[in-house]
C-alpha cells in the first residue's frame, strides 16, 4: 500500500499542484507602440503595467527593464522628469546586470535628454558621455552618432559653438548610406542651428536645406515641420521675405493639419515677425495674437492634461498596487489551502508508512528470531563437534605421551641392563687379570681397557636424548635458562633425575660409583645456585 502511494499517487498530486500554480500566471507580453504613449497615455500606461507584472512574475529581467524604460518615457512626455528618471535608473540597473550594452547606452541617452530638458546641462553631458562610451563598446555606429549629436547640443547650450560644431560633424561622420534618415536630418539641423547662432546664414541655410531634403523622406512629420519653419526663419534673417513667407506658411499649414500646436504657435510667431518687417502691421498683430492665444491654450491644456494624466497614472498605480496586493493575498490563501491539503495527505502517508513499518518490523523480528534459533542450533552443534575434536585430540596426545614414556622407560631399562652386563663383564675380566696366567694377561688387559673406553663413550646418549625430549619438551631449554654453562654430563644427570630413577640406576647409567654420583649432584647444585635445604630432585621435577 505504501509503495503504491509513493510511486503512483504522490507524483500525481505534485503534478496537479504544479498545474494549479502555473494556472495562476498572467498572459504573455504584449508589444507596445511608442506613438500610443503620446496619443493615449492612459491606455499605454495600463498596457505597460500589465506587461511589467507578467515580466516580474516570470522573472524576465530584460522585459522588466524594457517596461521600466517605457514608463520612464511616458513620464518624460508628460514633463514629469523626476518620475521619468526614477524608472530610467531602474531600467539601467537591470540592463547593466545583464550586460546589455546597446540597451544600457540607450537608457543613458534618455537620462541625458531628461536632464537636458530640465536644464541640468552638466549632469546631462555626463549621461551622454556615458552613453557614448557604451555605444563604442558595442560598436554601434548610429548610437555613437546619436550620442555625439546630443553632446554637441549640450555644448551649444553652454555657449561653446566650436565644440558643438565639432561633435556634430563627428556624429555626421559616423553615419553611413543606410543609416537612420531621421537622425541624419536632426544632425544637419543641429549644425544649421550652430551656424545660425553665429549668424553665418549661408552655411546655416545649406545645412537646413540638406536636413529638409532628408526629413521629407522620413515619416517624422514633426521633424519636417520644424526644419521647414527654420528655413523660413533663415530667409527672414537674410531679407528674402517672400521666400520666408512661403516656407513659414507651409510650416503653419503642416502643423495645423497634424494638430501640432507647438509648431503652429512657433510658425505664427515667425509670420508676425515677417509681416512686421514688411510693414503689414495688421497681419503681424493678427498672427502675433494668434500665436499667443495658441501658446496660452497649449499652456493651459498642457497643465490640465499633465495634471489629469499624472493623477490618472497615480490612481492607476494605486489600483494596480491594490490588485497586486489582492492577487498576492489570493495566491497566499490558495497556497495555504494547497499546503493544508498537502499536510493532510502527508499525515495520511505517514500513518500508512508507520503501519507498514510496524508490520514489517514484526515480520522481521519473527524472521530474525527464527534465524537466531537456527544460528544457535548451528553454533551448538559446532561447539559440540569442536569439543569432541578437542577431547579426541587430548586422548591422542595422552596415548602418544604414554607411548613415548613407555619407549623412554624401555630404552632406559635397556641401557641399564647393558651397563650392568658391561659391569659384570668388567668384574670377571678383572678377576682373570688378577690370576697367574701370565700368557693371557696382556690380551685380557687390552680387552678390559677397550670395555672401559666403550663404557665411557656417549654413543647411546643422542638416541636417549631424542626419546627424552619427545616426552619432556623444552626441559633442556628451561634448565639452560638457570645456567648456560652446564656440561653434557650435567645434562645427562638432570635428565635421569627428571625420570625419577634411583641413585643405583643413575650410577649404572652414567658408569660411575655412588661416591662419584654424590659429587656430580653437588656440582650440579652449585651450578644451578640452589640454596641450602632445597632439594635438587624437587627442583628438577618442577622444570
Amino acid at each position: 500500500m505504501t509503495n503504491l502511494f509513493r510511486h503512483l499517487f504522490f507524483p500525481i498530486f505534485l503534478l496537479c499542484l504544479g498545474n494549479m500554480l502555473f494556472a495562476q500566471k498572467d498572459t504573455p507580453y504584449a508589444p507596445l507602440l511608442r506613438e500610443s504613449m503620446r496619443e493615449n497615455p492612459d491606455g499605454a500606461f495600463k498596457q505597460i503595467r500589465r506587461t511589467l507584472q507578467a515580466a516580474l512574475a516570470d522573472g524576465d529581467d530584460y522585459q522588466t527593464a524594457v517596461c521600466y524604460g517605457q514608463i520612464g518615457e511616458l513620464y518624460y512626455f508628460q514633463a514629469a522628469y523626476l518620475q521619468a528618471l526614477d524608472n530610467f535608473y531602474r531600467a539601467e540597473s537591470l540592463f547593466r546586470k545583464q550586460k546589455q550594452l546597446p540597451e544600457l547606452a540607450a537608457i543613458w541617452i534618455k537620462i541625458g535628454e531628461t536632464r537636458f530638458h530640465n536644464k541640468q546641462y552638466p549632469s546631462s553631458l555626463e549621461a551622454f558621455e556615458q552613453g557614448l562610451a557604451l555605444y563604442k563598446s558595442a560598436d554601434a555606429h548610429e548610437g555613437i552618432a546619436d550620442a555625439l549629436a546630443h553632446i554637441g547640443q549640450v555644448h551649444e547650450k553652454n555657449g561653446n559653438p566650436e565644440e558643438a560644431k565639432h561633435y556634430q560633424h563627428l556624429a555626421l561622420a559616423q553615419l553611413g548610406e543606410k543609416s537612420d534618415r531621421a537622425l541624419a536630418a536632426k544632425i544637419h539641423e543641429n549644425i544649421g542651428s550652430i551656424y545660425e547662432d553665429k549668424f553665418q546664414l549661408d552655411s546655416a541655410r545649406f545645412y537646413f536645406k540638406k536636413a529638409l531634403e532628408i526629413a521629407k523622406k522620413t515619416d517624422d512629420e514633426t521633424l519636417h515641420i520644424r526644419i521647414t519653419n527654420n528655413m523660413g526663419d533663415i530667409y527672414r534673417k537674410t531679407g528674402e521675405y517672400n521666400t520666408a513667407l512661403r516656407y513659414t506658411h507651409q510650416a503653419a499649414s503642416l502643423a495645423k493639419g497634424m494638430n501640432e500646436h507647438y509648431q503652429l504657435a512657433s510658425a505664427y510667431r515667425d509670420l508676425a515677425k515677417i509681416f512686421s518687417l514688411l510693414g503689414q502691421y495688421d497681419s503681424a498683430y493678427h498672427y502675433s495674437e494668434s500665436g499667443r492665444n495658441i501658446h496660452n491654450e497649449i499652456f493651459s491644456e498642457d497643465n490640465a492634461k499633465q495634471l489629469t494624466i499624472l493623477q490618472t497614472l497615480f490612481e492607476l498605480e494605486q489600483k494596480e498596487d491594490a490588485i497586486t496586493q489582492y492577487e498576492r493575498e489570493r495566491k497566499a490563501h490558495f497556497t495555504m489551502l494547497l499546503f493544508g491539503i498537502a499536510i493532510i495527505l502527508l499525515l495520511l502517508f505517514l500513518g500508512l508508512s508507520i503501519i507498514s513499518r510496524q508490520r514489517s518490523k514484526i515480520a522481521n523480528e519473527r524472521k530474525l528470531n527464527e534465524q537466531n534459533q537456527k544460528l544457535y542450533e548451528t553454533q551448538k552443534i559446532a561447539m559440540e563437534t569442536d569439543l569432541y575434536n578437542k577431547q579426541l585430540k587430548a586422548e591422542n596426545l595422552r596415548n602418544e605421551l604414554e607411548l613415548k614414556s613407555k619407549e623412554l622407560t624401555s630404552h632406559t631399562l635397556h641401557l641399564i641392563q647393558k651397563n650392568q652386563l658391561l659391569e659384570e663383564l668388567k668384574e670377571k675380566l678383572g678377576e682373570i687379570v688378577k690370576s697367574d696366567k701370565r700368557d693371557q694377561r696382556k690380551e685380557l688387559k687390552q680387552l678390559l681397557n677397550l670395555l672401559q673406553l666403550n663404557h665411557n663413550q656417549d654413543k647411546n646418549w643422542e638416541d636417549f636424548r631424542i626419546v627424552f625430549e619427545r616426552v619432556h619438551e623444552h626441559f633442556f631449554e628451561g634448565l639452560m635458562e638457570h645456567c648456560n654453562k652446564l656440561s653434557s654430563a650435567d645434562l645427562r644427570l638432570a635428565a635421569l633425575l627428571k625420570m625419577n630413577l634411583s641413585s643405583a640406576d643413575i650410577s649404572t647409567m652414567l658408569g660411575i660409583s655412588q661416591g662419584s654420583l654424590r659429587i656430580a649432584r653437588y656440582r650440579l647444585r652449585k651450578k644451578l645456585a640452589l640454596p641450602e635445604g632445597k632439594s635438587l630432585s624437587t627442583f628438577i621435577q618442577k622444570l
